[in-house]
């Protein structure tokens, strides 16, 4: 009898057992498309690698690159961020950040890449971005060099492909990721902060003086910076760069904000027409370090909060 009892409790344990497994599966949650393509992005890269750049040509990677020249500031930013310094070997006389680059040697300019000196070096690949000219992308292939593009439309999310891109040639998709998101974070918190605040009006100078006056317009990314960060750009009225003295004059911004180099903010005030604005008179000029927000790189949404703590300080404290 005591056997029987034994036996019987055991197989009720068993059953019991056997049921929360099945529970336990049924319950079970399949991954979603987005959980999928996030696992699928921190993957290491495959090579060859079959790439689309931005002017719409199919690049071939045949293996990791080990010798990368960059002919763009943000390209030389972001390999940086994504701790593959150690492969480049040359980079633009205009990639000043980190100050490491520095070390790196140089083969020109932006639009004006010494092409013998890309040639000596030989590289695995090129990586451009904006303002990369045609004429020096067909002698580079013409010399079987290969050139990846990587550019486009001025935004947020054409920055985080750029990120993104970068981190597959290099194999590198897992830090390229982690950099996103905590660039995503921070738009959200900066949105978060100037939610329902005053959008006072804010004139970005680009250029002022003998040269012209230029501005970010409604289309430009900067534009659309100063709305993200809690103001009002007051050049919406124009598309692209160009303005004149007398339409900021009958403007008259509540906020200036201009770059932290050339001296720009004494040329500023005492320039014609701008040292008679309310925002010069009752000291609205501030400075910004134009390089985090002129460039699609990582410390882009750095730029972000940077401006939106000139626009609302008040928010940040």
């Amino acid at each position: 009898m005591f056997k029987l009892k034994k036996i019987s409790f055991l197989l009720i344990a068993l059953v019991f057992a056997f049921s929360l497994i099945g529970c336990a599966k049924n319950n079970t949650t399949a991954p979603s498309n987005e959980d999928k393509s996030q696992i699928e992005a921190t993957k290491n890269t495959t090579y060859p690698l079959k790439i689309k750049d931005s002017l719409n040509r199919k690049i071939t990677i045949e293996k990791e690159p080990s010798k990368v020249i960059s002919v763009a500031p943000n390209i030389t930013e972001t390999i940086y961020a994504l701790n593959k310094e150690n492969t480049l070997i040359g980079r633009t006389d205009f990639c000043t950040y980190p100050k490491e680059a520095s070390k790196i040697q140089s083969i020109g300019t932006l639009t004006g890449p010494n092409i013998e000196k890309i040639t000596s070096l030989k590289p695995d690949i090129v990586i451009a971005s904006n303002h990369f000219r045609e004429q020096d992308l067909k002698k580079l292939e013409e010399l079987n060099i290969k050139v990846v593009v990587l550019s486009g439309p001025e935004s947020f999310e054409n920055t985080y492909d750029i990120i993104k891109n970068v981190g597959k040639i290099l194999n590198a998709n897992s830090k390229a990721a982690s950099i996103v998101s905590n660039m995503m974070k921070k738009v959200d918190y900066v949105k978060e902060k100037v939610k329902g605040k005053d959008t006072p009006s804010t004139y970005y100078v680009v250029g002022f003086g003998k040269n012209g006056d230029f501005t970010s317009g409604k289309d430009t990314f900067i534009g659309r910076m100063i709305t993200i960060a809690g103001g009002k750009n007051a050049a919406s009225d124009i598309t692209e760069w160009k303005y004149s003295i007398e339409k900021l004059v009958e403007k008259n911004p509540d906020i200036l904000i201009c770059s932290n180099k050339f001296n720009s903010k004494n040329g500023i005030k005492n320039e014609q027409g701008y040292k008679d604005l309310d925002a010069v008179k009752k000291n609205k000029l501030f400075e910004i370090d134009e390089d985090i927000i002129n460039r699609q790189g990582p410390r882009l949404a750095d730029g972000l909060e940077a401006m939106a703590k000139i626009i609302h300080p008040e928010a940040f404290k």
